[in-house]
């Protein structure tokens, strides 16, 4: 093993900040190493996007060769630019530990709105050269102005100061090793089981000759077992739909709670311009779930689908299956009426369980000042920001009950009022451990809908246990259908009714049903 160890890198500076971490690590386990700087086509042709540029590995071939042929001993890849298949004679040796993989958004402040997803004005002109980021962008913000965006970090932030776009897209982890200051821009983040990274994203892969069996014995120091569990299938993902690492797929995989057990999230799109699919696969079988993820979307059939929800034709939700031919039925089975409130009670924070709370409270002009904001899912959170608030807290689970423990470890003993319907379960209070903390406001109640009864669809999606007991009051259930419940509380009312095995999608949010509904329209 040649010392001191000659490292592999493109000059960028987010590439020579991840070489020196690597050798910063080498240093740790005992091993001297210097740096070779190589540039790669990526690097050399800067005027075409990335879809353009032929072949595979844009980034990295070049830095593959000085290894292969001896003049480097070890390259440090961001790990979501390689290709799925290593070069003969080339492994990873290690991976890295994981950073955020999620995406930001740069915005210059002038077109920031708050009340819009993401927090663009409307019409923004936002800069990126990803397939899948440009489609999925278009998929939540149909009019969005997507405009090529290439350079290295610095170079794209300035071109965004600078005016050309209104706002930029980029990963997370970039920003954050290079500890870029953005006070003058606006930053936001894009949930990743929303907005679906690529596969690997936020990891370094450290690659070697297979030949050198010393240094890959070194290297276990610094390998992470962890992340390469779950990147292993996002890259599988990759693989198997053929793909280069700049084609419009996505993927996210993360262990659960349950020992064994890993969630797979997966998006891809036909092309830049096209709505992306999307499916999520749970299981304690890692070695399957990517040929699983790839078989439902490849299988994905147009389908009936009823939902208790009234959709415009603004809803993600309709957008993403009626570009895939499906049949929407979007229309809530309940009505609800105000209940005037008074002067607010004194709390500290406001907790909102649903849209129609968010929308009765403020529809009232209530005074807010100076309190913070929770919500149970992002749709709520959604609503809220449309009355020109954010939300401090989100819920990330379908189960409100672990929403509320986890928003109770958040807040100590803090007040939080809770504007709800008449009636409500009150899954989240009943986490808060101290008397009298919750503060229960009613602003609406739910009455049933004279409706006429529900045209037949293959798939049922239920959004709140009221609209399940207003769909059986005049309608039933044949057992060969798909149902859906949003949340468990929905799912029990459900089962009150004889439906048996209720699916539950992995997130309170309309990406979360649309992948719900993807995943049960190809299944057999």
């Amino acid at each position: 093993m040649r010392n001191p160890l000659i490292i592999g890198t493109r000059g960028s500076e987010l590439a020579l900040w991840q070489a020196r971490f690597v050798q910063s690590l080498l240093k740790d386990i005992g091993l001297d190493s210097e740096l070779k700087i190589i540039k790669t086509q990526g690097d050399r042709i800067q005027h075409l996007s990335f879809d353009k540029l032929e072949g595979k590995g844009f980034f990295t071939k070049e830095i593959e060769e000085a290894l292969l042929n001896g003049e480097t001993d070890l390259a440090v890849h961001s790990h979501k630019d390689l290709p799925t298949e290593q070069p003969a004679g080339l492994i990873i040796a290690a991976v890295s530990g994981r950073e955020d993989p999620s995406e930001r958004l740069l915005i210059r402040k002038e077109a920031v709105d708050n009340r819009k997803k993401f927090s663009l004005r409307k019409q923004a002109r936002v800069g990126t050269s990803a397939a899948r980021r440009k489609s999925q962008l278009l998929a939540f913000r149909p009019d969005l102005i997507l405009e090529d965006l290439r350079g290295n970090v610095p170079t794209r932030v300035q071109k965004l100061r600078d005016g050309q776009y209104d706002a930029i897209l980029m990963a997370a982890a970039g920003l954050e090793r290079l500890e870029l200051d953005l006070s003058d821009l606006h930053v936001e983040r894009l949930d990743p089981s929303e907005f679906v990274p690529a596969p690997a994203q936020g990891v370094l892969a450290l690659q070697i000759r297979a030949e050198d069996h010393e240094l890959h014995r070194s290297l276990q120091a610094l390998h992470h077992p962890d992340v390469q569990a779950c990147i292993a299938l996002e890259r599988e993902v990759l693989r198997l739909f053929e793909g280069g690492c700049h084609m419009p797929v996505g993927a996210y995989a993360v262990p659960l709670e349950e020992e064994g057990r890993y969630r797979l999230v997966t998006s891809r799109a036909e092309s830049w311009d096209q709505s992306p699919v999307g499916v999520t696969v749970e299981s304690r079988h890692p070695e399957t779930m990517a040929a699983t993820a790839v078989q439902r979307i490849k299988g994905i059939a147009p389908q009936r689908v009823f939902v208790s929800r009234d959709l415009t034709h603004e809803s993600y939700l309709r957008r993403i299956l009626e570009a895939r031919q499906f049949t929407v039925d979007g229309r809530a089975l309940i009505e609800t009426n105000p209940v005037t409130i008074g002067s607010l009670p004194d709390s500290e924070w406001i907790f909102f369980s649903s849209k129609q709370a968010v929308q009765h409270f403020f529809r009232q002009r209530p005074t807010v000042d100076g309190r913070r904001f929770a919500c149970v899912g992002k749709s709520t959170a959604e609503a809220l920001r449309k009355f020109g608030h954010r939300a401090d807290f989100i819920g990330g689970s379908t189960d409100t009950r672990l929403t509320g423990k986890q928003f109770a470890a958040l807040i100590g003993d803090a007040r939080v009022l809770f504007p709800q319907a008449k009636g409500s379960l009150r899954s989240v209070q009943q986490q808060l451990v101290k008397k009298g903390q919750a503060i229960d406001l009613v602003v609406y109640e739910t009455i049933l809908k004279n409706e006429t009864p529900v045209d037949p669809a293959s798939i049922y999606v239920f959004t709140s246990p009221s609209n399940v007991e207003a769909y059986f009051a005049k309608n039933t259930l044949p057992a060969s259908v798909k149902v859906i419940a949003m949340g468990h509380a929905t799912r029990s009312a459900l089962r009150e009714q004889g439906v048996q095995h209720p699916h539950l999608p992995d997130a309170f949010d309309e990406a979360g049903l649309s992948r719900a509904v993807f995943g049960l329209s190809a299944q057999a």
